[in-house]
């Protein structure tokens, strides 16, 4: 079989792409002494992850699902947060986490000992209160944000027993944003650090994206160890690990016109397998589109869903569009397929890995049975 016969709508991961990302985080590994470990909210394909086992164990889970496919598919490090764990799932996180980082003083007075029974390294989320990112819907820096302890709240010292101290600010966001979020962390928190074991600086680093400043990167991390060299530095991109290593594979069902805005129909969803393209928003690229002349033709996509706003556009092409032809929506495969959604009793896309060799991996296909499991 070759791509351009998969039958659509299909997530397809390229196995070579994903390896290219892994070699450029294990360099920043070696370069700068630090431990880069992958984030499941962005990427839970576990059946990739022999892929990534080459190269990478540790993971991030925020979730004792999450939590639990790390231990039984990489099973190395584990590192835990979650913005309020409870009665019922401490002793799970505990049990089965190396690391485990409580949001909040509370949290960290109610737990501790849950935590030292399992003998579980204990973290602090703090807030440097550096706002970086533009998009209010992933900034966690956002005044009122329940992120994170500040500085105010916690004094000169530490509660005993805590070890480490977590910090996410970025989103997708480059080495010259994270400078200026170490630069507010260590004002803020810098007189806490000779208290602790390690430091993790959370996701956001994009370091696989083309023009991404590994250099400074690099430099950045190396002077912090250089500052603190008994402190452990931890970070956890989500996004870098599958950045632009797998597309989404769409047919156009129908073409319709209202108002002289033209729609096409395609046999996927914005609203069920794309929801970051509505929640963020953006649009993403379609490797069969054009740039806008007087020569071009706009259409709108439309999801195959009911939800009225399950649409996003205009994209331009070089000829109007018919039924049955394939639009390759790019970049669609880190946190893309973690978000689906069965809404509307609207099937997943399957999954395909091509691998090295060209060859073609159907990684799951989906059924009626997932959808009625999902809904007992």
């Amino acid at each position: 079989m070759k791509i351009n016969e998969i039958p659509t709508p299909c997530y397809v991961v390229y196995e070579d792409r994903l390896c290219r990302n892994l070699e450029i985080i294990n360099s920043v590994e070696r370069l700068a002494g630090v431990n880069i470990i992958m984030a499941f909210k962005a990427n839970a394909l576990w059946r990739s992850f022999p892929i990534i086992a080459r190269y990478n164990r540790d993971f991030t889970a925020s979730s004792l699902n999450e939590l639990r496919l790390g231990t039984e598919t990489l099973g190395g490090e584990a590192h835990s947060y979650c913005p309020a764990y409870t009665e019922a799932t401490i002793d799970e996180f505990c049990r089965l986490s190396t690391h485990i980082t409580f949001n909040s003083l509370n949290q960290w007075a109610r737990f501790k000992d849950v935590a030292a029974r399992y003998n579980t390294s204990t973290g602090l989320r703090v807030n440097p209160e550096c706002s970086v990112i533009e998009t209010d819907i992933y900034n966690p820096m956002l005044p009122g944000s329940r992120f994170g302890v500040t500085a105010e709240m916690i004094g000169n010292k530490l509660p005993e027993g805590i070890e480490g101290l977590h910090f996410h600010a970025l989103c997708e966001s480059s080495a010259e944003d994270l400078q200026l979020v170490l630069e507010a962390f260590e004002s803020k928190f810098g007189h806490l650090l000779p208290q602790i074991k390690w430091v993790n600086m959370g996701g956001g680093h994009l370091m696989t994206r083309q023009g991404y400043n590994i250099d400074l990167l690099v430099s950045l991390l190396n002077d912090f160890r250089g500052r603190y060299p008994w402190i452990k530095v931890i970070l956890e991109p989500g996004s870098a690990f599958t950045w632009r290593t797998g597309d989404l594979l769409t047919s156009v069902v129908d073409v319709v016109e209202n108002h002289g805005v033209k729609t096409a129909i395609i046999d996927a969803s914005f609203a069920c397998h794309m929801p970051d393209t509505l929640e963020m928003p953006y649009k993403p690229a379609i490797s069969e589109s054009v740039s806008p002349t007087n020569r071009t033709f706009a259409y709108r996509l439309g999801g195959n869903s009911c939800l009225s706003g399950d649409f996003v556009g205009d994209w331009h092409f070089d000829h109007p569009l018919k039924s049955g032809e394939r639009l390759t929506l790019e970049d669609m495969n880190h946190y893309t397929n973690v978000k689906t959604t069965m809404f509307n009793g609207i099937e997943h896309p399957s999954i395909a890995l091509v691998k090295t060799d060209g060859s073609i991996e159907f990684l799951r296909r989906y059924t009626y049975e997932d959808y009625k499991s999902r809904m007992d």
